[in-house]
């Protein structure tokens, strides 16, 4: 029970936790900050009911249970006032915690059972905000059509807003910017410049350093030739840029496949470079991100010997309806996932034109003993050491999941994420809580991680289109 003492906190708001958003972060207990959380039975009764089995969604119902069981066992007495969530939290959050201790008269419009999980939360919401008619009580679920039955009823709700890195996916770090015509006039005061074997470095200070970040990528379309560097050192006011090695010239072709776009050729040069040890690459259908990411894997594998092989994963995430069980070992099971590397390595093993048929079919086997495809489920405890790790159709991981296979890396080993964020297939995911967001987000300036956004496609003409007007 909400008591007087708690009400007499009209500042700070009442949030109703809906069963979903504990299932999606069960830490979401201790991010309301100064505002008190109330929990009701339904909720407590929903969580019970999802904690069995080996999914991600029971996994969080159980801590979300502990974590409750945690905070509850800190305050044997006085639950009906609430408990204060200062310390469990570790002064994250500083409200209250209240549970649902009294029955509650359930008073609904006759077209909504009071049977339902959904509809008996809705009731708690609507005899909360008649007991507390000055203070905000706001219902906080990740289900789109319980916010709207709340609405309709005349009830506050929102969505769970913590888990999103970005309100607004425009706003996502691209990885390159164009630089602006007045460049050189307003930057090139006690410019310092000089080569070093290939390369041309470039020391400079004005008003576009301070917002540059590490291994950002900047470009002047209006010089001849056009001018491709990126930002190799960050020191306040001053940045040092570096000329870009150009991989769409075919001396410097990567297996074959050479750069057929500025931005393509930003992504050579992150996922050629052994100094990057984190790359993500953003980009629609047929951008060439696994092309281009397992031409890089290949060269350094095979020629370079820098890494001992590639480990391609991805989650099994069906488009349409799902097929049912797959037989044979993870590799087997697992190949029918993997037909984007399996068309790649047809491109791939056609570049090369050495050998004639046989030469081909050498080359394939070799590719093939030097690629192993894993499954994400049996990755927890793994170290992979001087490995080529790509990660495909990473938008539809959790920042969990990216955390979980991120640590996977030990030395000398290299991670390459791939992904389009617009197409996203896992429930409760979106464009702003993907895990793919949360990395480019959180990685981005680091000295070792590189981003890139590919902007054009160049599978197919008719690709091309779809992708603009459906």
């Amino acid at each position: 029970m909400v008591t007087k003492r708690a009400s007499k906190s009209q500042k700070s708001k009442l949030f109703v936790l809906d069963t979903n958003v504990l299932m999606h972060d069960p830490t979401s207990l201790y991010r309301f900050e100064e505002h008190d959380l109330y929990v009701p039975i339904m909720t407590l009764e929903e969580l019970d009911g999802n904690k069995k089995g080996m999914s991600e969604v029971a996994r969080n119902a159980r801590q979300a249970s502990r974590m409750m069981d945690e905070i509850v066992r800190a305050c044997p007495n006085g639950i009906d006032e609430g408990i204060d969530l200062t310390e469990p939290s570790r002064r994250q959050a500083t409200g209250r915690l209240f549970l649902q201790t009294e029955a509650i008269d359930l008073h609904l419009p006759p077209g909504l059972p009071t049977g339902r999980g959904d509809n008996h939360i809705l009731a708690v919401v609507a005899f909360l905000a008649k007991r507390f008619p000055k203070r905000p009580v706001i219902l906080v679920s990740k289900d789109i059509n319980m916010r709207i039955k709340a609405r309709a009823l005349g009830l506050e709700a929102q969505d769970y807003f913590n888990d999103k890195v970005l309100e607004d996916t425009d706003l996502l770090y691209a990885g390159a910017r164009e630089l602006p015509a007045d460049f050189w006039d307003t930057h090139g005061a006690d410019l310092e410049s000089w080569k070093d074997e290939r390369h041309t470095y470039y020391r400079l200070h004005g008003p576009l350093a301070d917002s540059l970040s590490h291994n950002e990528f900047v470009f002047d379309t209006t010089s001849e030739p056009p001018f491709d560097a990126w930002v190799t050192e960050c020191d306040g006011p001053n940045v040092v840029l570096e000329t870009l090695t150009d991989y769409s010239h075919q001396k410097n072709n990567i297996w074959g496949i050479t750069a057929r776009n500025r931005e393509q050729n930003f992504a050579l040069n992150l996922l050629m470079n052994p100094e990057i040890d984190f790359v993500t690459l953003l980009g629609q259908a047929g951008t060439g991100k696994t092309l281009l990411t397992l031409a890089a894997g290949l060269t350094q594998t095979l020629d370079a010997k820098r890494y001992s092989e590639i480990i391609m994963t991805r989650v099994t995430v069906p488009v349409g309806e799902d097929i049912g069980f797959l037989p044979g070992t993870e590799e087997e099971k697992m190949t029918p996932w993997m037909g984007a590397l399996e068309d790649n390595l047809d491109v791939l093993n056609g570049a090369t034109n050495e050998g004639g048929e046989w030469g081909r079919a050498a080359t394939h086997d070799l590719i093939r003993s030097r690629i192993k495809v894993k499954s994400l489920n049996f990755m927890r405890g793994r170290t992979f050491i001087n490995k080529f790790l790509i990660i495909d159709e990473a938008q539809n991981l959790t920042p969990k999941q990216m955390k979980t296979l991120i640590t996977r890396a030990g030395p000398g080993t290299k991670v390459v994420c791939l992904g389009n964020i617009a197409q996203i297939d896992t429930p409760y995911l979106t464009e702003g809580s993907s895990g793919l967001t949360f990395v480019v987000d959180r990685f981005k300036g680091w000295p070792h991680s590189g981003h890139i956004t590919l902007q054009r496609g160049e599978r197919s003409r008719l690709a091309d289109h779809a992708a603009e007007v459906l």
